[in-house]
């Protein structure tokens, strides 16, 4: 077994552990990030229906045309403005912040940054 799947099996472990607690309402719907090597994506989601109600990520075009996409974080902190606006829009100014098992350091706590500007509380 080598060293990335070590660190995978304890990132799940840790995503499981946090996910017993953590649930999301209509009124104050789960924020979940996800962080993979190239990508960040960020959704708000309704866990009582199972829908996701706004999302966001690094792959959309609005994203990749910003001057500082050059940078993961840079791109993570604009994916959090962004999913904080879209869920504004829609009402939702209340969400519990799910990190997924990930650390809360660099592009996680950029999304988290950038949506807590966006006007996003949690």
């Amino acid at each position: 077994m080598g060293k990335l799947d070590l660190k995978k099996k304890a990132r799940l472990k840790r995503k499981k552990r946090i996910r017993k607690h953590l649930v999301g309402t209509q009124q104050r719907p789960r924020l979940n990030v996800f962080r993979s090597s190239k990508h960040i994506y960020a959704q708000v989601i309704d866990d009582k229906d199972g829908h996701t109600l706004v999302a966001a990520s690094s792959l959309e075009k609005i994203v990749k045309e910003q001057p500082g996409f050059k940078s993961k974080v840079a791109a993570a902190d604009f994916v959090g403005k962004l999913i904080g606006e879209r869920a504004i829009k829609k009402g939702l100014k209340k969400v519990v912040f799910d990190r997924g098992g990930f650390l809360f350091h660099g592009r996680v706590k950029a999304v988290s940054d950038g949506a807590r500007e966006a006007g996003l509380d949690f």
